[in-house]
């Protein structure tokens, strides 16, 4: 039976990445007899702008109950105040399907994509899972004599034994899985006292069910430090959100920058979401000069999940040739347009 996929393109570069991606799918569907239905739904800033829906009404249900996946291009447009109807969709959707792992693969394609010198491919090859529903970026919090030169912010940082016990177990098992042995818990307890000494005691709970995984802990400054130092020692790191969405950008820029950095937004067995992790980037839109790597390697993850690693691996050599043979967009080096480096993948696929 065919997967219903829910293609969001959003805004700006959005727009342009996703056409790529789809371009990809449409290709295995003809090529290779991919058991896919896109459906485009038009949620972004127009939709907005033109109607003051960002998510309209009963849209988690139906991607819910619907839909085997979501691809999401980019959101965000500088019209719309505080890109409000961004917040509710990509908050609204991972917070309301509970899509609680958020997954970044760092992985290496190229060795003259990487600042470090001396680094060849094997080098970096490691996934960071961050919790995604939980941490500092709930929105909890609030201020006081707002505007005033006493003015009080606070903003609350929210952990749960459940949220905390779940991303762990998620990442050991991603672990146990694909054959790696190194699980790396990263918090900033020793100044966190309370919300990352619950990370560490349940850490320390969870790391006896895997004896085989070597498990280790590092405060996430030494973390970051050591990632860039020698990141050939890690294969997976899983911490809070926070801290997630910093390490993986770092990652990122150690394998070539966001145009080439997929995610995936995940509750296992349900609809999840994948996306590129770059913004709408509007100063770019229109002009058909945005990397769709990104997006087209979170399609690779994408039917990874739904059940087809095959062809997600195809996918990734296809990226990965194309960056050896110099077919990209100009942040990596190349003289490509947006449109040619997705028909010059597709051609490979």
């Amino acid at each position: 039976m065919s997967k219903r996929i829910a293609i969001i393109p959003g805004d700006g570069i959005g727009i342009e990445v996703t056409a790529e991606a789809t371009k990809v799918l449409q290709t295995l569907m003809v090529s290779r007899g991919l058991p896919l239905e896109l459906v485009t739904l038009d949620w972004g800033g127009e939709k907005y702008l033109r109607e003051g829906v960002s998510l309209p009404e009963g849209a988690l249900e139906m991607l819910r109950q619907d839909f085997q996946a979501i691809f999401l291009g980019a959101v965000g447009d500088p019209r719309i105040p505080g890109n409000q109807h961004a917040l509710d969709i990509l908050l609204g959707i991972r917070l309301g399907l509970d899509l609680y792992v958020n997954q970044r693969p760092v992985k290496l394609l190229d060795a003259r994509l990487c600042p470090l010198k001396g680094r060849r491919e094997q080098d970096i090859n490691f996934v960071i899972f961050r919790e995604n529903t939980e941490g500092a970026y709930v929105g909890m919090g609030g201020n006081f004599k707002r505007g005033t030169a006493d003015e009080i912010a606070v903003q609350e940082d929210v952990n749960t034994r459940k949220g905390v016990e779940r991303i762990l177990i998620y990442a050991f098992e991603h672990a146990r899985r694909h054959g790696l042995k190194r699980v790396c818990m990263s918090d900033k307890s020793n100044a966190m006292a309370y919300a990352h000494g619950l990370w560490q005691r349940t850490f320390a709970d969870i790391r006896q069910r895997y004896p085989a995984i070597e498990a280790r802990h590092l405060y996430v400054d030494t973390l970051a430090a050591e990632v860039v130092r020698d990141p050939s020692q890690f294969e997976v790191i899983v911490t809070c959100n926070m801290f997630g969405d910093i390490l993986s950008d770092l990652g990122a820029q150690l394998v070539g920058g966001l145009g080439i950095a997929p995610s995936a937004n995940i509750h296992p067995g349900r609809v999840s979401m994948f996306e590129p992790v770059h913004g709408s980037a509007p100063s770019l839109a229109g002009k058909n000069v945005a990397n769709p790597m990104a997006a087209i390697l979170s399609v690779g993850m994408m039917l990874d999940y739904l059940g087809f690693p095959e062809l997600a691996g195809q996918i990734e050599g296809a990226v990965a040739k194309a960056v050896h043979c110099e077919q990209t967009t100009p942040d990596l080096g190349g003289m490509r347009t947006t449109r040619e480096v997705g028909d010059w993948i597709c051609a490979q696929l």
